[in-house]
């Protein structure tokens, strides 16, 4: 089956070359040259634009920041929409509102053809290594059609119900994440101002009722974690840009069903705070400088 894949980033081009991995033809684009060259590489075929890649797909992934990127390239005159063959399924796997995705459901199922919502969580090393948790809402078929690709790409796959669904779980997911990256921050800095080694808490905490997945996954002390952005720099990971945009759809989703969120609104001021001071581009666990008072904001 011939796969498209728009949006070649940190997540989607790792995505995109584990299907190539598996032996599938996929043809790809990004509005970025450099995430293009690395698809290449990976051996996807390269297409000159959104209408080039989708033409003669089969099934296409969308992979974007926010909504209205993915609005663009679903309705723009060169988009998805107007490219691709009656019936074809699409599949967005941004993270983005959950209004505009029951919409792009209606939209696109209104134009002929069909679409599941298809968020996940994992991060650029689930996206690399394929265990990532797909959260999925649409129809039974559509998701039964998408299966076998997303098995590829995925650990686990879920279910969520109908449209916006995956987004919802999507959402709630990444305000729980933000709040206990918070909380692995302020305890990392604090174990250490204590006097604890950082690998023996890390360890001790990892198997006591401290357990999180950031504390196993993103540990900000060097050489704790190797999977942690905290060794790189904080280059690549999950940017500190992108963890406030899921906190503010979070609220946004808190404000609208009359749900107080306290912590979140804590973890969202963090991470305005950070991007305010120009660390936007930095993987989100950059809040452990803040803490540390490394970064003074």
């Amino acid at each position: 089956m011939s796969i498209a894949w728009i949006g070649l980033g940190n997540m989607g081009g790792p995505m995109a070359a584990n299907l190539v991995r598996a032996g599938h033809h996929v043809t790809g684009f990004d509005l970025n040259p450099a995430a293009l060259e690395a698809a290449a590489a990976a051996g996807i075929e390269v297409a000159a634009s959104v209408a080039e890649a989708v033409l003669s797909a089969e099934i296409v992934f969308t992979m974007l920041p926010k909504g209205e990127h993915v609005r663009s390239v679903l309705q723009g005159p060169e988009g998805i929409l107007a490219s691709v063959a009656p019936g074809t399924l699409i599949v967005d796997s941004s993270t983005i509102d959950i209004d505009s995705a029951r919409q792009f459901h209606e939209q696109v199922s209104a134009a002929g053809f069909r679409f599941l919502d298809a968020p996940v969580s994992g991060g650029v090393f689930g996206a690399v290594a394929g265990t990532l948790t797909f959260m999925i809402g649409g129809a039974d078929d559509d998701l039964a059609q998408a299966r076998p690709f997303l098995d590829v790409m995925a650990g686990r796959v879920f279910h969520t119900g109908g449209a916006g669904n995956g987004q919802a779980a999507k959402i709630v997911n990444n305000m729980m994440l933000g709040i206990t990256l918070a909380a692995t921050c302020e305890g990392a800095v604090l174990a250490e101002r204590l006097g604890l080694d950082a690998a023996t808490f890390r360890t001790l905490a990892s198997s006591s009722s401290g357990d999180s997945w950031p504390l196993r996954t993103w540990y900000p002390v060097p050489g704790v974690v190797e999977t942690a952005a905290v060794n790189r720099d904080f280059e690549g990971g999950f940017a500190t840009v992108l963890m406030h945009k899921d906190l503010s759809l979070a609220l946004a989703a808190g404000e609208s069903t009359h749900t107080p969120l306290d912590f979140a609104i804590a973890a969202h001021g963090r991470m305005a705070a950070l991007i305010e001071a120009g660390y936007g581009d930095k993987d989100c666990s950059i809040l452990v400088r803040q803490v540390d008072g490394t970064i003074q904001i």
